[in-house]
């Protein structure tokens, strides 16, 4: 516990000013979780829901938890008023079920579009093209509060990532055109373990480490890494 704990802390101390981290805690057990929270983390990242829903009720209260991996709309309902941030809103037919489950709770739901900006077909996330289409509609809903952007870039070499990480940039900075009182660029999230600091150079606002923090995942366990 004590290796968690000089990570974070090392981890920390290498963050640009203005960058948030989160802590992605899938798979790990909560005395793991209580190490870096007594280290001082509390932004925490979960990938599935029914994992984020049994941690919700078994570690302190003041923990925000993100729902970082994807989210399946039959499971929307389980987990509103549960998320700090919801970092995987790509679909209008996703973006109805978290706005009529939100509603019926007089919520509001923050949430970041994820782009799937490799266009590569077997990754969540809605394609750079059909933003526009997309943001029209969330202009309209009244329980979705979306704050930013995230990213899974393709994994290559550190150049390949920094030119992603660019165009997340760019995007970024172009949908600033686009807010209102429901849809604002404060959140850029990008960047993992092995690239977050090439992400940061690039301008994140919050980036999502899980192996460098906690080591590697049980490889039983599968899933897309997302830290």
């Amino acid at each position: 516990m004590l290796e968690i704990q000089e990570n974070l802390t090392a981890i920390k101390g290498g963050l640009k000013e203005g960058v948030t981290l989160i802590a992605v805690s899938k798979t790990k057990p909560v005395e793991e979780i209580l190490a870096a929270y007594e280290a001082g983390q509390r932004d925490f990242g979960e990938n599935k829901v029914q994992e984020l829903l049994w941690k919700v009720d078994a570690l302190p209260k003041d923990i925000r938890w993100h729902l970082i991996g994807g989210l399946q709309t039959n499971k929307v309902r389980k987990i509103i008023g549960k998320t700090s941030l919801i970092h995987s809103l790509d679909r209008i037919s996703l973006a109805e079920e978290i706005e009529k489950r939100a509603s019926q709770k007089d919520l509001v739901v923050d949430t970041l579009i994820e782009v799937n900006i490799g266009k590569e077909p077997q990754k969540a996330g809605i394609l750079p093209a059909e933003l526009p289409d997309f943001l029209c509609y969330l202009k309209e809903q009244v329980h979705i509060r979306v704050r930013g952007l995230m990213a899974i870039i393709p994994q290559g070499i550190e150049e390949e990532n920094r030119a992603y990480f660019k165009d997340m940039k760019n995007l970024f900075e172009a949908l600033k055109k686009e807010e209102h009182e429901r849809l604002t660029m404060e959140i850029l999230s990008m960047g993992m373990s092995m690239d977050y600091e090439t992400a940061m150079d690039e301008g994140a606002t919050m980036v999502r480490i899980g192996t460098a923090i906690f080591g590697e995942r049980n490889k039983t366990q599968g899933g897309i890494n997302n830290g």
